[in-house]
């Protein structure tokens, strides 16, 4: 067995301020009864003074500004700093002879290393590295099948799977980071999008990862997850929330037919999220921004959505036109050509088709390939955009 360590107060340089940043704490953030109701998707370029970003200059202090509003409403704050992360070699054996290499690991972090997740690597061999990689927080629902880690590794890129739900639990017991931190009161969803950067903070650590072609991926709440881990964490350069709905890459404001809304996930749910996040149950238009905002965070870094049109829970329309809203970041920014959105026809899964879209625009977003498909074919073009604001030219 082989142990590593690596020292996170260096690596975590780039992650990007949160609730308490002392640039934009508030001395009392208002309740909701207290907030304006706003109809339409909130304007993200909007600022605290009632005047609007001008500048791309502005923009790094308005991030700030939209992040600690989000954390403190939806969300709550990711755990504190871990420290360390020690990485103990379990195994290490062939995936396909002359193909990749599997390596599983315990990584350990927090105080006295009480957070624990499994982490399996699958490294190509064909070539020299270093690799882009790919980071998947769903292993507590198993292993990616054979066949998607083979495409992954034939590809050129590092597939890493870790289990958010070591983490933390997939219910309300105070295990993982919760017992690790007994006063934290953020949800499983910030505390999971925590366990995605301690995973970054080892494989950044490592000579066969390519430090700047790192990217995160997950499937249904993976995916929720996975948004909210490349926004609040600058080191990950692409953002792939698969079928995230709800919570995710959806909408609040904007819901479709069948769609889940903020009253049936908090029901069933309620872990997920910050403990007052269900004040806004009937009252979604005091939400001071909605889910385009999540998205504009990741900007100008890359974003991906990939949507399943029969999965109607997931509010794939909604899903378009939050993607609309935060394309206007993006594109005043300069990075129009750094976000997509894919459908396909299909279920709730995160299937060969989707990691083929990932890859692929992977393969775009970090060497330039061209590549024969489309990343802004719109489902529904007859969608009302829901909202009248432009981005500032």
């Amino acid at each position: 067995m082989r142990y590593v360590t690596c020292a996170a107060t260096v690596l975590l340089v780039a992650v990007v301020a949160v609730a308490g940043d002392p640039e934009v704490k508030q001395a009392k953030w208002p309740s909701v009864d207290q907030l304006p109701a706003i109809a339409e998707l909130p304007d993200p370029f909007l600022r605290p003074d009632a005047k609007r970003v001008q500048t791309k200059e502005e923009w790094p202090q308005q991030r700030k500004e939209l992040l600690a509003r989000l954390l403190h409403y939806e969300y709550g704050p990711l755990p504190p700093l871990a420290g360390k992360v020690t990485a103990q070699e379990l195994s290490a054996k062939d995936f396909e002879p002359r193909l990749a290499v599997e390596k599983q690991y315990l990584l350990k972090m927090g105080p006295e290393n009480a957070v624990q997740t499994h982490l399996f690597l699958t490294i190509p061999t064909l070539e020299k590295g270093p690799f882009p990689v790919v980071v998947t927080g769903d292993l507590g629902w198993g292993r990616v099948k054979p066949n998607i880690i083979r495409r992954v590794v034939e590809r050129g890129y590092i597939l890493a799977e870790f289990s958010r739900v070591e983490i933390a639990p997939d219910n309300a017991e105070k295990k993982g980071v919760y017992a690790a931190y007994p006063d934290y009161q953020g949800g499983r969803l910030a505390a999971w999008a925590w366990g995605y950067h301690r995973v970054v903070d080892f494989l950044l650590t490592l000579d066969i990862v390519n430090k700047t072609h790192v990217a995160v991926t997950g499937h249904s709440r993976g995916g929720k997850t996975a948004l909210l881990a490349g926004a609040t964490d600058e080191r990950i350069a692409l953002t792939v929330p698969n079928n995230s709905g709800c919570g995710g890459a959806g909408c609040y404001r904007l819901q479709a037919d069948k769609s889940e809304d903020i009253a049936a996930i908090t029901k069933n749910f309620p872990f997920w999220f910050a403990p007052h996040f269900t004040d806004f149950i009937g009252k979604i238009d005091r939400l001071p921004f909605d889910q385009h905002t999540v998205k504009a965070l990741v900007a100008p870094r890359a974003l991906l959505s990939t949507e399943a049109l029969g999965d109607l829970w997931a509010n794939p329309k909604g899903t378009q036109q939050s993607y609309a809203a935060a394309k206007e970041v993006f594109d005043f920014l300069g990075a129009g050509d750094r976000m997509g959105i894919v459908f396909r026809e299909g279920k709730h899964e995160q299937n060969a088709d989707d990691w083929n879209v990932l890859l692929d625009f992977a393969d775009k977003q970090f060497f330039g390939k061209k590549v024969e498909r489309r990343f802004d074919a719109l489902a529904f073009p007859e969608a009302a955009k829901g909202y009248s604001w432009k981005a500032p030219k």
